[in-house]
């Protein structure tokens, strides 16, 4: 090894260390919100605003560095350099870190002021994303720069597989111990620590010496692309603040959201309307697959948060075993380990094994990565013997792999019909059943992005980097579908008979059911697209996280 591969491998081992937080704090979402809505006395449209504070930092991040760089034609993180951006934004959610353990001291916390801190932690984590992807790229020969990203993802996935399960145990406790009641001081040692990690890898950033990457990409100028995005990012806030808009106006939380979501929507429709019939202007926007691309992010970025972080609710349910908070996080394990599993089993494409090699891998990694995730369950306490049924639905997911053959297009076409037929018969269904069924939604999320990404920025040419951009700006989805869901839960305060002879909470689920049926016509539209622009993405291709 040279030294310069050692001086590159070095700094990857620290790069990576960014993705682990990213993955840990977010899924660790899924067990604080139904602690924030006991603790707080919210409703699930309330507690959901976690989700819309944390997603959307993701989008106003990504919006202010496009507007910087619009505005002084500069690529603003190109100029102050990729290591620059990691440690600006680890910086950031320190400061966001701290504020949560500052407020979980105070007497009187506010439910605001947690929405506020864990905006600030997602603002960091948005420079930090944006600054570490292409990052990972350079560090290394171009050819193996997927490599890299898939790594890097596998690492992220263990994030989001430990951190219900740590998140779990500092608010609750050694369950076995007799530990079940928590307060909102639980959580000031864990974001003390938290903060003091993002502290000390900002430190080691600082004065490792790492390679300097730039890039000579002219900033190109979309003013109708930015009208677009500034007009929903204007209207979004008012899903943090419905109940001032409510005591204003009247308009009910579930009107609202629903509004913003319909508007939202059809801002992007119009936008790939009007950019058919006249390109100039619209950037990486006048390409129809960006846009289509643009909303199948949104939505799938959705559907992967809310399934998980309105599980708590339904499995306070009693015909779902009438769980409390306290002894959730084995299930919000499972359904982010899930993720872990269809992302490993992904990073095999990536090698450049033989074919019946693959074959054999693509069967042996998931059930590796599931045992993992009963390892970890095990250490932690929690019994697994229930989860010993849960191969079936990754039989499935190993078969979707198998029938696809890399073929983005066709994998993202299998998954979305499975996930769909997966919600269908977890709303048709009871108990144990039903909960599988909708975590299973987690095996077939797990894909997702890398195959929308994929036919999204296909033939974008030099717009693909502004693409790229857009693409990311639409992780907004996952601070908006949450709440939507969130309110139809919130029926049950009022209609306690429920409908069809089920809760609406377990009815909510027919989000989920309608965001994949959504991406399977999104798939067929796409490449419908493609094909006229002379692209085949039902040939093989990398599928990779």
């Amino acid at each position: 090894m040279t030294n310069q591969q050692h001086h590159f491998q070095s700094s990857f081992t620290t790069l990576i260390s960014v993705f682990f937080f990213w993955g840990f704090v977010a899924a660790s979402n899924g067990v604080f919100i139904p602690f924030c809505k006991r603790y707080f006395q919210l409703d699930q449209f309330q507690s959901q605003l976690i989700d819309a504070a944390f997603y959307s930092a993701y989008f106003y991040g990504s919006l202010l560095l496009y507007l910087g760089s619009y505005f002084t034609q500069i690529d603003i993180l190109n100029k102050i350099g990729y290591k620059n951006g990691i440690i600006a934004g680890l910086i950031i959610s320190v400061i966001g870190a701290l504020g949560l353990a500052v407020t979980s001291s105070l007497q009187h916390a506010t439910f605001g002021m947690v929405l506020l801190s864990f905006f600030v932690i997602a603002l960091g984590f948005s420079l930090q994303q944006t600054a570490a992807q292409p990052f990972a790229i350079a560090l290394g020969k171009p050819e193996t720069g997927a490599h890299r990203l898939n790594m890097a993802g596998g690492i992220n996935s263990l994030g989001t597989l430990l951190g219900p399960l740590v998140v779990s145990f500092i608010l609750f406790g050694d369950l076995k111990a007799g530990v079940h009641t928590a307060t909102i001081s639980s959580i000031k040692v864990l974001y003390i620590f938290l903060a003091g990690l993002f502290t000390l890898v900002s430190v080691i950033f600082t004065i490792s010496k790492m390679p300097r990457v730039t890039s000579d990409e002219k900033i190109e100028k979309s003013p109708k692309a930015l009208a677009i995005l500034l007009l929903i990012g204007a209207v979004f806030p008012a899903i943090l603040f419905t109940e001032q808009i409510h005591n204003a106006t009247g308009i009910t939380k579930t009107s609202l959201v629903f509004g913003v979501l319909v508007y939202t929507l059809l801002l992007l429709f119009i936008a790939l309307i009007m950019a058919r019939k006249n390109p100039k202007g619209w950037g990486a926007m006048q390409y129809p697959q960006l846009v289509l691309g643009m909303i199948a992010i949104f939505i799938y970025v959705g559907v992967e948060v809310t399934i998980q972080s309105n599980m708590g609710a339904l499995l306070k349910k009693p015909e779902f075993g009438a769980f409390q908070e306290s002894h959730i996080s084995h299930y919000i394990s499972l359904y982010w380990g899930s993720l872990m599993i269809g992302r490993w089993t992904g990073a095999v494409s990536v090698f450049n094994f033989s074919k019946r090699i693959k074959q054999w891998l693509t069967v042996i990694v998931p059930l590796a990565a599931f045992g993992l995730i009963l390892l970890v369950n095990i250490i932690k306490g929690n019994s697994v013997e229930e989860f010993l049924i849960y191969p079936l639905c990754i039989g499935f997911l190993i078969i979707a792999f198998l029938y696809s053959k890399e073929r983005p297009a066709i994998m993202l076409l299998t998954v979305s019909i499975l996930a769909t037929a997966a919600m269908t018969i977890g709303i048709l269904t009871n108990g144990k059943f039903a909960t599988f069924a909708f975590i299973s939604g987690g095996l077939f999320c797990s894909v997702m992005w890398p195959c929308i990404f994929a036919l999204a920025v296909a033939g974008l040419g030099k717009y693909t980097s502004q693409g790229s951009a857009f693409l990311i700006m639409m992780i907004l989805g996952g601070a908006l579908i949450p709440p939507v869901q969130g309110a139809i839960c919130d029926f049950d305060l009022t209609n306690p008979q429920g409908i069809a002879g089920m809760s609406y909470t377990h009815f909510s689920y027919i989000v989920a059911v309608i965001c994949f049926t959504y991406l399977i016509w999104h798939t067929w539209q796409t490449s419908r697209v493609l094909k006229k622009q002379g692209f085949d993405f039902n040939k093989s291709s990398t599928i990779s996280h």
